[in-house]
């Protein structure tokens, strides 16, 4: 982790109240973090760097460890493929996260990808922010956007057919640049990243995934700023009961608060002056870009990532 972001972070067991963290740090090296113990001198809360990263998920057992798909090489190697396919040069490759990079003007401050996977967003982001941030709850995916932020390299095993595998390799473009970026494993539903924070959010394809999809866009709504800012939300909207009850979804249902589309009830939302995303965001385009996830050479899963574009 690098050590400039310290004097962002608050300890996220505490929230909404915001109180700093401490850092006690055994190994660093040119700026970076790679062991140390972040602490709440509050609540007590102690939360580990470890081989630089910095494990701030309140919510995980034992800071992030857990045993899940998003922790599997094939599923890290799937993703890797879903963001940088495109730089790979193939031709079954999504461009969405160029497209959505696309979208956002260039802003001073600070950018955070929240549920940024492998990293993709963030880096894009370093060509028109200050500085860019990636959180996801992964370790393994936080793990492979490091790697990629030091080496500006990965190679990996991509599954082609049954037992069959082939490597590819990612080069980050030169524009793209490391000392802007830094990625922690943090929960969407409690940043731990002081009020007023960030200049541009981004959340892609993350909304349906989170148990309280609402928290999740209040928690943006803190850290962002009041003024000059911008907000880019993506998401198929594939509301499950695995992910999130139906009465906490912004979608999906006849009756209710949310009753309708989950596009159009995120964008009412951002408008209210009244509301509580308030103050109200100006809702600038709103549409769908494609993109794709690869489970094979032969699979592919193709998906309509509906988006909203504001601005305040």
């Amino acid at each position: 982790m690098k050590k400039q972001l310290l004097d962002l972070l608050v300890c996220p067991a505490c929230l909404p109240r915001e109180h700093p963290l401490v850092a006690e740090i055994v190994r660093e090296q040119e700026g970076d973090i790679d062991t140390a113990i972040l602490m709440c001198q509050h609540c007590g809360a102690r939360f580990p760097v470890t081989a630089g990263i910095a494990l701030l998920d309140p919510h995980a057992p034992d800071n992030g460890r857990q045993a899940n798909k998003y922790e599997t090489a094939e599923v890290v190697s799937s993703y890797l493929w879903s963001q940088y396919g495109d730089l790979l040069d193939d031709d079954q490759a999504s461009t969405a996260y160029a497209t959505w990079a696309g979208m956002m003007r260039p802003q001073a401050g600070i950018a955070l990808d929240a549920g940024g996977a492998v990293g993709r967003f963030a880096f894009e982001m370093t060509e028109r922010c200050d500085f860019a941030i990636g959180i996801d709850t992964s370790v393994a995916f936080v793990r492979a956007a490091r790697q990629l932020m030091r080496e500006r390299s990965l190679t990996f095993s991509l599954k082609e057919e049954g037992l069959l595998r082939r490597e590819a390799t990612i080069l980050l473009p030169d524009s793209w640049r490391s000392e802007r970026v830094d990625f922690l494993v943090a929960n969407a539903l409690a940043l731990p990243l002081r009020k007023d924070a960030i200049g541009l959010f981004a959340s892609l394809n993350l909304v349906d995934k989170v148990p309280a999809p609402l928290d999740h866009l209040r928690e943006m709504n803190r850290v962002t700023r009041d003024r000059d800012a911008q907000f880019l939300l993506s998401d198929p909207f594939s509301w499950s009961v695995e992910a999130a009850p139906p009465q906490a979804w912004l979608g999906g249902t006849a009756e209710g608060r949310f009753a309708g589309r989950g596009q159009a009830n995120i964008a009412r939302l951002l408008a209210d002056p009244a509301g509580e995303l308030a103050p109200a965001w100006r809702v600038d385009e709103t549409g769908h870009v494609w993109w794709k996830i690869r489970t094979h050479a032969n699979h592919y899963e193709l998906i309509r990532s509906c988006f909203v574009r504001a601005s305040r």
